[in-house]
């Protein structure tokens, strides 16, 4: 017999560790935030030791905390593996992949048709959201996030962008200007930046750049959602300051335009593997997700400046 202190309280010491909140632990188990703090000082009275440092509006974790918990973490984590053998929906021939709604639309959707050709009896999910999520808990196979990349992190780089002023087609007839100081009468699109850690790309600046010495004014046009700024570019609603790699099919079908002007520094999108790394379907859509990006990579694109390295 293995002797083991209550799992109940030793999934709620994990959970607490892992968010170092009472609060999300408690959401994340479906019980009170009182059920979850008295299973954590239960097992700090079995241990005799404790595992927490409770501060007036942070938790930290003890040294006796600290070593325990990676243990836990990924000891739950097995357990979670094995019993993902037994869940259809995350079978070897399916796999779950969480990005951002525009990456999602813009940029992967339209290279699934491929995929599929490739691999018919592989089934994909696709779980479009901005919300930063525990891959290993919603059972997430694969993920691709965006932003700034450590240092350590630059093997996982699938493509990096950066921003550009483009407008619809329709905006640019032929022998019209494509300059930006010929839009300013429209709206400029704008969209709000979930992530607000990032130092969003915004006109003010590219402005800047593009009419240097001057001031212009302008009107903006905010939308809640890159995609539905996206959209409102499209129908001609105005200018819009987006990702080049978002826009790169639509530049090259001519449904949108690019403006005169240069470019802003953007982020990465990068690969994070999930809950299962070593599954087939996952390490064929893994595999096929690096190979796009390189194609797309080597695309000639020199308007756009693509060939960076990743």
């Amino acid at each position: 017999m293995r002797k083991l202190p209550s799992l109940n309280a030793v999934r709620a010491f994990e959970a607490t560790a892992r968010h170092l909140s009472f609060t999300q632990a408690a959401n994340e188990l479906c019980v009170t935030v009182t059920a979850v703090s008295h299973q954590v000082r239960h097992l700090e009275a079995v241990l005799g030791l404790k595992l927490f440092e409770r501060q007036a509006r942070a938790l930290a974790l003890t040294a006796t905390g600290e070593t325990l918990f990676p243990l836990l973490r990924d000891g739950f984590d097995r357990l979670a593996g094995a019993f993902a053998l037994l869940d259809d929906s995350r079978s070897a021939d399916a796999v779950t992949v969480s990005t951002t709604r525009a990456f999602a639309e813009r940029w992967l959707m339209p290279r699934l048709p491929a995929f599929h050709a490739a691999h018919p009896a592989i089934t994909v999910h696709i779980d479009a959201s901005e919300e930063v999520m525990d891959l290993r808990a919603e059972g997430i196979d694969l993920a691709i996030r965006y932003g700034a990349v450590p240092a350590d992190q630059r093997q996982n780089v699938l493509l990096e962008d950066s921003y550009i002023a483009v407008a619809s087609g329709s905006l640019c007839l032929a022998g019209r200007s494509t300059g930006i100081a010929d839009m300013l009468s429209r709206p400029l699109i704008g969209y709000r930046w979930k992530n607000r850690t990032l130092e969003a790309p915004d006109w003010p600046a590219w402005l800047a750049q593009a009419l240097p010495g001057t001031a212009p004014d302008f009107r903006q046009s905010w939308f809640s959602e890159e995609t539905l700024a996206l959209h409102a570019a499209d129908r001609g609603l105005g200018p819009l300051l987006c990702s080049d790699v978002l826009v790169d099919d639509a530049l090259r079908d001519g449904s949108l335009v690019r403006l005169d002007g240069g470019s802003l520094p953007g982020f990465a999108f990068r690969l994070v593997e999930g809950a299962t790394p070593r599954k087939r379907s996952t390490v064929l859509f893994r595999d096929w997700l690096r190979a796009e990006a390189a194609a797309f990579r080597r695309r000639e694109a020199p308007e756009l400046s693509l060939s960076r390295a990743a």
